[in-house]
């Protein structure tokens, strides 16, 4: 399969939602408050069809690192968040090629994803790999790493759950320490200054090989929502 093999179900102007084929499409623009769906669970058929974890990355880029990680672990759910449809196609494409029933790829905006449809306390961990740094001061609202995002994250994840955040941006690693901990629900699970430079088996993506070729140090950040000690994502 080639990514342009993906063609989008929509006709013009057409906009709802939509699970066929290992990507479930969330529109953010266009969606009425009475769209019929209904999040159908995880253990879905049209989704996973099982009750195993669930772990989920946002900015999935072209999915190198989340197929990786789910071709090497088979009994985990995996769910690929991006929300242009570009890389859509590539990480639907590695799906089909590499044939990963355990891997989805959801075709929208973390945040309004993420309120709207994911489950409280539902998920097991999630991973941000490398998220736009808008290093633009005037551009830095837009960041993903906000309050109300973080907020999101810590009510789908599990009491055990862990919340993994990569950058290569020195300013955005200290607003991700400043704001996950100023998160009631959130306590980092690495010493001050609550970050390391060796991934360790983490494992690579795209962005990751071109920092680390252009000499940019990459920052690792592991934090844990309190309750249950979580498991190293490392």
């Amino acid at each position: 399969m080639k990514p342009e093999d993906l063609k989008s179900p929509f006709r013009e102007g057409e906009r709802k939602i939509l699970i066929e084929d290992r990507v479930w499409y969330i529109p953010l623009k266009g969606l009425s408050d009475s769209d019929p769906f209904s999040f159908p669970g995880w253990e879905d058929p049209c989704l996973f069809g099982n009750s195993a974890p669930v772990h989920v990355e946002y900015c999935s880029g072209n999915g190198a690192w989340i197929t990786e990680k789910a071709a090497q672990n088979p009994s985990i759910n995996w769910v690929a968040v991006e929300k242009k449809f570009d890389r859509v196609r590539k990480i639907w494409a590695k799906i089909k090629n590499l044939k990963l029933s355990n891997l989805v790829v959801i075709s929208g905006e973390g945040l309004f994803t993420t309120q709207r449809f994911f489950p409280q306390s539902s998920v097991e961990a999630i991973y941000v790999n490398f998220p736009d740094p808008w290093p633009k001061k005037r551009h830095a609202k837009n960041r993903l790493i906000q309050p109300v995002f973080v907020q999101q994250m810590a009510r789908i994840l599990k009491p055990s759950g862990s919340l993994t955040l990569v950058t290569d941006s020195t300013e955005y690693s200290a607003q991700m320490i400043e704001v996950v901990k100023e998160c009631v629900d959130f306590n980092s699970s690495l010493p001050a200054p609550y970050y390391k430079e060796d991934g360790g088996n983490y494992g690579s993506s795209y962005f990751e090989q071109l920092w680390k070729d252009q000499g940019r140090a990459i920052r690792y950040h592991l934090f844990q929502k309190k309750g249950m000690e979580a498991a190293s994502s490392f």
